[in-house]
């Protein structure tokens, strides 16, 4: 099972833009999330095709299963 905290952005141009952390440290401090997308915002280290990043929209954890079937 592959977990992953995906942090959603809203950009200048009213998108949204993701940034995932693979295998992020459980328990997840919602304080530290805000403030290390805060930190992410003020930066402007981060560009996509929609603008920078200018808010913090969300965060989620996602869990995934994956089954893998050997076909012969």
């Amino acid at each position: 099972m592959a977990k992953t905290l995906e942090l959603q952005f809203s950009t200048e141009f009213g998108k949204t833009a993701s940034l995932s952390v693979e295998n992020p440290k459980e328990p997840i401090d919602e304080s530290v999330v805000k403030q290390s997308m805060a930190q992410i915002i003020a930066s402007g280290i981060f560009t996509t095709a929609s603008g920078n990043f200018v808010a913090a929209k969300g965060a989620r954890v996602v869990d995934r299963n994956v089954t893998e079937y050997e076909l012969v």
